[in-house]
Formats: structure tokens, C-alpha cells, sequence
């Protein structure tokens, strides 16, 4: 597999509106509790740091994503995994196998009751895990949230892919470019409350107010909460709904394959543009087949990778979560954490007929 470059791989934090292509990590405190007790403040940042200190040995670490089937998901927990291995840890996958907000909270208790150093989790909700994730802190267990935020009082640390704004403005120029700037167009999200997927979404609809849009309408977000099936329906009820749509903008990787497995086999083939982010492996037939030009993604085997170093430098004492304290991420480099405890992973690649073969994941 291709690796970015590595000043992409060490892109410093910075807030999510402030940064160009990028998305993020990791981070934590030497101390077991939150001493004040409180749930209003993040456990463990008003903790003093030792960046000195050694990564613990036979550290646990609990990956829980979204959904247990999702396989963009299963790429990112399982390189995590691996990256334990590393460091002497060891890691594991848990979670629901749909990705209703409330699905992940008895997982979140089960792991406290198992003691885990640190949980991972890419949040179905923001809000709805917050209850379990701050009892696990109050516990000395630290957070990571990753791929999908939860609300900021309810981890240390965000891994974020890249910067959400960046994300959201840069899915609109491509299709806009791509459509000449001209027409309907409509976006197949994953769930309602989706963190990620919704901060992208208003930074799209903030650029489509822009003058060059002008004659781009937004006509439809659909849901496909992550599901194939549901996903390729809602792909389907766009088309009968709006005939002359000129472009889809699916933000999932669920979303955008399942776009394109129904657009390749109808009539809208080559008429209607898909774009958004996905996998090489799971698009390449499809760019190859002319039902999609372009698409773009992060590498989500780094973003577990980085993950997994930031749960172990928070759980060994290394960093507390505060903006500015500084991290190695194995074979990645160092990373700055920047505000709210968000840690950015480094620029998206944009993928097309020219590149797909060199990448495999």
C-alpha cells in the first residue's frame, strides 16, 4: 500500500475549521481518576503530563465502532489492533452489529466492568454514549473517540481523519467541477446523528451558498444509516424522485458502493456524477467500469494506527489531552494535539483511474 508522504503523516492539530485536508487522533493523563470528580471536565487534561515516561507494557485496549460489519471500520480497528502489538498491548473489537444511536452504551459498560485501559470509539451518537464514556473516565479508563466525535466533555481525545471543513468544502468543489457547476444535486449520508457525517454536511451546505454555485440546488439529504440494502434503495428513491439529479455526494463508505453498484447497472449511468469517500478496494470496479470518476478517502489503516499509539500515550502518562502536548505515533511521526483534544491524521488522497491500482485497501 502507497503511504503519504511524511509531512501529510505529521500534520500538526489545529481546530477543525482552521486546517487544510485532514482529519485526526489521540491523547491522555498519568493520573487514574478525575480528581475533581466532576462530570462536566474532560478526565485527565488538568493532569500533569510526563512526556518522558515510557509506554506501559500489556496495555488493553477495546476498538468500538460504529457497527461491527461496517469493513471500512474493520480496517481502521484492526490496524490498531496490530499497532498494540507494538508497544506489548493488545487490542479488541466489540460493538453492535446496527448503528442506532443507544446500540454502543451496554458495550461501553461491559468494558468498564472489564477493566480496558483505554476504549476507542467512533460515536453513533455524540450525546447518547456520553453517560457510560464519563463513568469510564471517573474510572481511570481513557477515551479516544475516533472517526466520529462525541460531544468534547465525554473523551481526551479526537482522532480526526482530516479537517472536517476541508472535507465538506472539498466534496462540493469536485462535484461542482465535475457537473460544471450547473444542476440538482442531492447527498446519501450514513445516520441522522452522525457526528462526522453531519459536520461535513453543514460545511457543504455552506459552500454551496458561495456565488459560484448559483446554479447548483441541494434538493434531498437521504439516510442510509450505513446499511448496503437501505443505502442502494435510497440511492434508487433519488433517481425516481428527481430524474434530472446531476450529482451524489455520498460521504460513507457504505453509501458511495452502494451508489454506485445501482447506478452502474441503470440508465443513469455516466449521467448522474458520484462522488464522496470510499475505499480503492471497493470502488475500483466501478471507476474502472466509468461510474465513477473520482473519489477520495484518508487512509483508514493510519487513522487505527494512530489511534492506538494516542490510547497508549494517554493511558502511559505521556499526554493529558491538552492542546499543544506532543506524541510519537510509531512509524508515523509525532503529532501536536490541537483545541478540544483533536488530533489530525494528515490529508485525504483523491482517487481516480490513474492511482486506484497503487493503493490496496
Amino acid at each position: 500500500m502507497m503511504l503519504r508522504n511524511a509531512a501529510g503523516r505529521r500534520a500538526v492539530a489545529t481546530a477543525a475549521t482552521a486546517v487544510s485536508l485532514a482529519l485526526a487522533l489521540c491523547a491522555c493523563s498519568g493520573t487514574t481518576k478525575d480528581s475533581a470528580g466532576k462530570d462536566s471536565a474532560r478526565a485527565g487534561t488538568t493532569a500533569k503530563a510526563d512526556p518522558d515516561a515510557p509506554l506501559k507494557k500489556g496495555l488493553k485496549l477495546a476498538f468500538l465502532p460504529k457497527q461491527i460489519n461496517n469493513p471500512y471500520e474493520k480496517i481502521v480497528d484492526d490496524a490498531g489492533i496490530a499497532a498494540a502489538g507494538e508497544y506489548g498491548g493488545t487490542g479488541k473489537e466489540v460493538g453492535p452489529s446496527d448503528a442506532s444511536a443507544s446500540s454502543q452504551v451496554s458495550y461501553i459498560n461491559t468494558l468498564i466492568q472489564q477493566r480496558q485501559d483505554a476504549i476507542l470509539v467512533a460515536a453513533n451518537d455524540p450525546n447518547a454514549v456520553c453517560g457510560p464514556l464519563k463513568q469510564a473516565m471517573r474510572k481511570g479508563i481513557k477515551v479516544v473517540a475516533y472517526d466520529s466525535d462525541t460531544a468534547k466533555d465525554c473523551r481526551q481525545l479526537f482522532i480526526n481523519q482530516a479537517s472536517s471543513e476541508e472535507i465538506g468544502r472539498s466534496l462540493v468543489r469536485h462535484l461542482g467541477a465535475q457537473i460544471g457547476y450547473r444542476g440538482k444535486v442531492a447527498i446519501l449520508s450514513a445516520t441522522q446523528n452522525a457526528t462526522n457525517q453531519n459536520t461535513w454536511i453543514e460545511f457543504m451546505k455552506d459552500e454551496l451558498k458561495l456565488p459560484r454555485y448559483k446554479d447548483m440546488r441541494l434538493v434531498k439529504v437521504a439516510y442510509g444509516d450505513d446499511a448496503d440494502q437501505k443505502s442502494f434503495q435510497q440511492t434508487q428513491g433519488l433517481m425516481q424522485a428527481y430524474p434530472d439529479l446531476k450529482g451524489i455526494i455520498s460521504p460513507t463508505t457504505v453509501g458511495i458502493a452502494a451508489a454506485a453498484r445501482y447506478l452502474s447497472d441503470s440508465s443513469y449511468k455516466g449521467e448522474v456524477v458520484l462522488n464522496g469517500l470510499g475505499t480503492p478496494n471497493q470502488m475500483r470496479k466501478y471507476v474502472k467500469d466509468g461510474t465513477v470518476e473520482q473519489f477520495s478517502l484518508w487512509n483508514p489503516q493510519e487513522l487505527g494506527y494512530l489511534g492506538s499509539y494516542a490510547a497508549a500515550a494517554l493511558a502511559s502518562g505521556q499526554i493529558s489531552g491538552a492542546e499543544g502536548e506532543k506524541f510519537k505515533a510509531g512509524r508515523l511521526g509525532e503529532y501536536t494535539i490541537g483545541k478540544d483534544g483533536e488530533v489530525i491524521l494528515g490529508e485525504p488522497t483523491v482517487f481516480d483511474r490513474k492511482n486506484i491500482d497503487t493503493f490496496d485497501f
